[in-house]
């Protein structure tokens, strides 16, 4: 008996793992993009390096398809156990995160949270034909019916997510087979997954030794962090009207340098992120024409033509720069009517200067002398000398003016001017 049992020892031991009395914890909040990709894969080669199980606490409102699938593949041929949070409460796993909240191997969810609305949405300039559409969305459901049955999950309603854009409470998604708990904390979480066994690589047993164990954050790199902020929508536009606005001002202060460098530098910035993004390039070309229209009402007298068409061409390029039905892919008002107004007020002060300073009488140069006046030095009969401005000039008069007089300017011709008597002074 005692022999039977140390062989059927040997045979069932290897399979059965002891996790160390550690976890590395991924906090994914935000659009899922390349940036994020990166960050959770990068996390899971981590946790399986060290045989550490990996939680991924998820809030996010979706994102790029592909970002998705690089992170489920991964996800499914994980070697250590993955859990996905979706926490604190208020947070969301919509479009792209259900897809990854269904292919962890545990997945929980904190009151308050929901799931759903996987739908996938045209992207970009180009638009799909009804054909193509019921391509994409025939093969978003195989692939989450196909993570759904892996993960022995509720694959009917992981379908109706995708078609009909479902979505359901954290205790719906209990009761429904979703997911696999709700908790409130880590610490429950934690608490809950002790000395719970997870199946890896349909193979493997996992037996979770999670009370009390140490939590390892893993935050992501400077560089993940930067690009993913970049690839913010508001961040994206903002960056590319600090440019238009920097090269302008270069070009219009030729040697200022600053506002050069930091416009080229918002420029290249803005249109990298538009790589990770859904941009109309229509939009750049309105945005960069209200802009030219704009400066061409300071040069050319239109009634404020160019400014009304410069003010509709920024606002509409604004509203089509990106071009998404999915609501964290578009571009707030918030934003852009700042920008607008900003922008339209500063050239419509411009014009207003411009203006003014040509309806000035002038004072230098030929003109800003007719009007001025003087002193006769000698007598003017009918030339002799002046002083105008603290300046001694030749003059000439019609009328003869006695040394000490006063005159005033009525004329100038070549370096020499034409004065007359001032009266009563």
């Amino acid at each position: 008996m005692k022999r039977l049992l140390c062989v059927l020892s040997l045979v069932f031991l290897p399979s059965l793992l002891l996790s160390q009395e550690k976890m590395f914890l991924l906090e994914a909040e935000g659009i899922i993009n390349p940036p994020m990709a990166n960050y959770i894969v990068r996390g899971i080669e981590r946790a399986e390096r060290e045989g550490c199980p990996l939680i991924i606490q998820l809030d996010t409102p979706g994102g790029l398809m592909d970002s998705m699938r690089q992170i489920v593949k991964k996800m499914l041929t994980s070697q250590v156990p993955i859990i996905v949070y979706v926490a604190p409460s208020g947070s969301r796993a919509a479009s792209a995160g259900v897809f990854i909240t269904l292919a962890s191997h545990i997945a929980v969810m904190a009151p308050g949270t929901h799931i759903g609305a996987a739908h996938p949405v045209e992207l970009g300039e180009k638009k799909m034909d009804e054909t193509m559409m019921k391509k994409v969305l025939n093969d978003a459901v195989a692939f989450i019916k196909t993570i759904a049955k892996e993960r022995k999950r509720n694959e009917i309603w992981a379908e109706k997510a995708v078609r009909e854009s479902s979505s359901i409470t954290a205790e719906e998604a209990l009761r429904l087979g979703v997911i696999d708990m709700v908790t409130s904390t880590l610490e429950e979480l934690l608490e809950k997954l002790h000395e719970r066994k997870v199946l890896v690589e349909g193979q493997k047993v996992f037996l979770l030794k999670t009370k009390g164990a140490e939590v390892v954050k893993l935050k992501m790199t400077f560089r993940d962090r930067l690009l993913h902020t970049l690839s913010n929508p508001m961040i994206a536009y903002i960056l590319l009207m600090l440019g238009i606005y920097g090269l302008f001002f270069e070009l219009s202060n030729p040697g200022a340098v600053f506002p050069g460098v930091v416009g080229g530098i918002c420029i290249i910035l803005a249109f990298f992120a538009f790589q990770m993004l859904p941009v109309n390039y229509a939009g750049i070309a309105l945005i960069i024409l209200g802009i030219i229209l704009l400066i061409l009402e300071v040069k050319i007298h239109s009634y404020g033509l160019l400014s009304m068409g410069g003010i509709i061409s920024l606002m509409l390029g604004s509203l089509m720069l990106i071009e998404s039905p999915a609501q964290y892919l578009r571009i707030s008002l918030l934003v852009i009517l700042p920008f607008v107004v900003v922008s339209a007020g500063f050239f419509l002060f411009a014009l207003t200067m411009v203006i003014k300073a040509q309806r000035r009488k002038p004072i230098t140069g030929k003109e800003g002398l007719i009007g001025q006046r003087g002193k006769a030095l000698t007598d003017l009969v009918p030339t002799g000398k002046v002083e105008v401005l603290g300046e001694i000039w030749e003059a000439y008069s019609d009328e003869a003016i006695r040394a000490g007089e006063l005159v005033e300017v009525i004329g100038v011709e070549g370096l020499k001017v034409k004065v007359k008597r001032k009266e009563g002074e």
